[in-house]
């Protein structure tokens, strides 16, 4: 393997393990699975994103989204022998 192929394999490691925890962080739909606690609920605190569950859902998206290419990538790399 290539200089380039291994820092993409730790890199993607990385953001592998940072999503399973982003994951495991969130509240399930039944409000009890989320390691982060305390889900408001009047209008003020659901409001436009601003709480922690929709900057963890964004973050997560984000996050397994930059998995899903890194993955692609580290694949095609490997595939032809960049």
């Amino acid at each position: 393997m290539n200089k380039l192929a291994v820092i993409l394999t730790c890199v993607d490691i990385i953001v592998c393990i940072a999503l399973i925890v982003l994951v495991m962080s969130q509240e399930g739909n039944d409000q009890g699975m989320g390691i982060v606690g305390g889900s408001g609920n009047s209008f003020y605190e659901k409001s436009k994103g601003r709480t922690l569950d929709e900057k963890l859902k964004k973050i997560t998206l984000f996050t397994a989204v930059l998995f899903a290419v890194l993955t692609i990538v580290l694949f095609l790399i490997l595939a032809r022998g960049f």
